[in-house]
């Protein structure tokens, strides 16, 4: 199930992303660059801010199997652009359809709000996240990278066919971001 985060989600979702960025950073950062306790306290009032974030501005989903956060997905709009700045599943439940359906559901956001372009970055090194989103549509920026230690990728957020104005599915059909339970 995909579910708007809360604010009692905040230490369940600290601790996936800690968990999640582990995985692709562990031998090429400092270990309290990501998990020690400055981090930890710094990434769960990022968390908060962006789970009390108002609609308009972004959202924080998150994926929940038998009432555990098994993904978190975050994005923002300011100045008219849209990010993706976190898109984490917890290690244990890899290929399993989560970060997929997180991704559902984000783009499901993205068509209600009018949204048509998305960007984010992505750790160099963290291939699995770039295979990822390659196979969901994103694209490299053409121009170079700013930094060494990210890529930037854009997502087209296109209306699936037969969609109205909205992006919304015609009534009577299920939105094309909507994924079983437990995906």
């Amino acid at each position: 199930m995909i579910r708007t985060a809360r604010p009692a989600d905040l230490e369940a979702i600290t601790a996936l992303h800690t968990r999640a960025r582990a995985t692709y950073y562990r031998g090429r950062v400092p270990e309290e660059t990501y998990a020690g306790d400055l981090h930890l306290a710094h990434a769960r009032e990022a968390w908060s801010r962006a789970v009390a974030r108002p609609a308009a501005e972004g959202a924080v989903l998150c994926a929940e199997q038998d009432g555990v956060v098994t993904g978190v997905a975050a994005f923002h709009t300011a100045d008219g652009a849209t990010t993706l700045t976190q898109l984490h599943v917890d290690p244990v439940h890899w290929r399993r359809g989560t970060g997929a359906a997180l991704h559902a559901a984000c783009l499901d956001a993205w068509r209600r709000a009018g949204i048509d372009r998305v960007r984010l970055e992505v750790y160099v090194h963290n291939l699995r996240a770039q295979a990822f989103y390659a196979a969901h549509g994103w694209l490299p920026d053409p121009r170079p990278a700013e930094t060494g230690s990210h890529l930037t990728l854009w997502l087209a957020v296109t209306r699936p066919s037969g969609a109205g104005p909205s992006g919304a599915a015609p009534s009577g059909v299920a939105s094309p971001g909507a994924a079983p339970s437990g995906e």
